[in-house]
């Protein structure tokens, strides 16, 4: 890239905290968005329905975690590989990356939706569905199943959009289905249940989707042909490492939840709470913690655009202090999630109702303030997840984002068996500490070695 396309580009030259907050704001808004799809749910139904419902959606939530992987791996790394060849001045492989990146959203959508139809009472079971939850989790799931497709396209659709500099419109692609979804939650929920909150979550979730779709027509960086949406094994090549490192973060967090999931189960049934409440409880924390990852997240979603370009052009200065704003970001935000979590862990659970159950209450803040100890670092994973492929170094970003399960599964195997469930919450402790300093270790490495630069 010349030095007079660099300084036409305002990734390259206009103010870095101007710059990041134009991207991100609209970036932790849209996961944030994101995130009341889940939460809005569990919400009513711990209101409506009771324990049982918010187990069950804490049973289904791995197949929102499928979905959020999938959506990331070809809408993220599309999104980091368009980036990267603006920052190096192609621009004539956008077309075609973009167009076969949305098929693919497309395909994979419709494919996970006829596997969780085919799978869905062994997934469940897998998943730590007990004899109590069950049915709630089938209702729930067999229903929100038909909005997949949707999901993956208006997930995946929102990175690339982003990626074209139409933040904004890919923040209101997202809120528009997130209002109709709460909307539709407080008609139908107090009079169908599980069924009522599912047919809210789809409705919003399709409607995401067409706002999406719209938006293809008129992309800006260049101009989309037909062809373009004929998958093109170069640029799929091309789009899937850069994708891959988020995607594993997510499929960790899977791993990480079918297994918390049937450990809760077991030793949950051996102890005074019940298999349930532990489940229940979980439930909370996972929601919980999704509000402080999709702000932490979406500082990082809104710094690859710069990342990618300025490291694409060779302006290693402004990446280290581009890197810079977004830790001391997060941190402060994660800080601030920290104490809420320790000082007002009961507020927190009751609005997810059942506040007159002494037993859940007791347990659920237990293990939030355990559990979620390290909120305050836990950013390090999804920033690394982020940004190491923004600078064309995938592998790096798998690293960071294997550490926490790997960690984690350990502890959660054996400490239940030596102090029981509360176990589950003490291995989660462990885990976000030393993938801390595990991360913290390679960004250190990384820019001793980056060479220096403007």
């Amino acid at each position: 890239m010349s030095k007079s396309e660099q300084s036409m580009n305002p990734l390259a030259t206009a103010p870095i905290g101007k710059t990041l907050t134009k991207f991100a704001v609209p970036a932790i808004i849209s996961n944030l968005i994101t995130s009341v799809y889940n939460i809005v749910d569990q919400i009513f139904i711990g209101q409506n329905v009771g324990i049982l419902g918010n187990a069950a959606t804490n049973v289904a939530f791995p197949i929102s975690i499928i979905c959020t992987a999938v959506a990331i791996l070809f809408g993220f790394g599309g999104a980091a590989r368009l980036n990267l060849e603006m920052g190096r001045g192609n621009h004539e492989k956008g077309g075609r990356i973009v167009g076969s990146t949305f098929t693919c959203l497309l395909i994979a959508g419709m494919t996970i939706s006829v596997v969780v139809a085919v799978f869905l009472d062994p997934l469940l079971s897998l998943f730590g569905a007990t004899a109590q939850n069950i049915n709630y989790a089938v209702t729930y799931v067999s229903i929100i199943n038909i909005g997949i497709p949707f999901l993956l396209f208006s997930t995946g659709g929102s990175h690339l959009i982003r990626a074209d500099g139409k933040p904004t419109y890919s923040m209101i692609s997202v809120m528009v289905g997130a209002v109709l979804n709460v909307v539709l939650d407080a008609i139908f929920v107090p009079r169908f249940g599980m069924a009522g909150a599912a047919w809210a979550t789809v409705a919003g979730q399709f409607v995401s989707g067409v706002f999406i779709l719209f938006y293809i027509p008129r992309y800006q960086s260049f101009r989309l042909k037909f062809k373009d949406f004929v998958p093109a094994l170069e640029s799929i090549r091309a789009v899937v490492p850069l994708g891959t490192s988020v995607c594993i973060n997510q499929i960790a967090i899977l791993v990480q939840q079918i297994a918390t999931s049937n450990i809760l189960r077991e030793y949950g049934a051996q102890s005074v709470y019940g298999s349930d409440i532990p489940l229940a409880a979980m439930g909370i924390i996972s929601k919980v913690s999704m509000l402080v990852t999709a702000v932490v997240l979406g500082i990082a979603q809104g710094s690859q655009p710069i990342l990618g370009f300025s490291y694409g052009a060779k302006l290693y200065g402004r990446v280290r202090k581009t890197f810079r704003y977004v830790v001391v970001v997060s941190f402060l935000f994660s800080g601030v999630a920290f104490l809420c979590f320790q000082l007002f862990p009961a507020s927190i659970v009751k609005i997810f109702g059942s506040d007159n159950d002494t037993l859940y209450i007791e347990f659920a803040v237990h293990l939030m303030r355990v559990y979620l100890f390290f909120t305050f670092v836990n950013g390090c994973q999804p920033i690394s997840a982020n940004a190491f492929p923004a600078l064309g170094k995938p592998l790096k970003g798998v690293c960071v984002s294997v550490m926490r399960p790997l960690l984690f599964l350990i502890p959660l195997i054996l400490l239940p068996k030596f102090i029981g469930v509360s176990g589950v919450a003490y291995a989660g402790l462990m885990a976000d500490g030393i993938t801390f300093l595990f991360a913290a270790a390679m960004w250190i490495y990384e820019f001793k070695m980056m060479p220096k630069g403007l």
